[in-house]
């Protein structure tokens, strides 16, 4: 249930790092409200995660796994460039978070 709970923070801190090329320098009140909102309720899931996964596991899949979602989502929907060495270092980031996660946590 904790990891669960993790990826479901994971989503809404991706989904607050990109609600934040909406927020037009936080001047745009409803999509700055939401951003909050998205990394409150990404925070929340993470304290709750951690009493479970040891938190530097818990964070490092959290924040690894974030910076791939958005990165992810930003080359398809924003059309971000895209280059081998993009595509390299993010399957590092996958391959260490899932190294983090081979450990044998609970």
């Amino acid at each position: 249930m904790s990891w669960l709970v993790l990826f479901g923070a994971i989503v809404c801190e991706g989904a607050g790092t990109l609600t934040l090329k909406f927020t037009d320098g936080m001047t745009r009140l409803w999509p700055t409200v939401l951003m909050f909102a998205f990394y409150l309720t990404s925070l929340w899931g993470l304290s709750v995660a951690v009493v479970r996964i040891p938190v530097g596991i818990a964070y490092a899949v959290w924040s690894g796994l974030g910076t791939v979602l958005v990165a992810t989502v930003g080359v398809l929907w924003f059309k971000e460039e895209i280059s081998a060495l993009r595509v390299v270092s993010t399957g590092l980031v996958i391959a260490g978070v899932a190294g983090l996660y081979l450990t044998g946590t609970k």
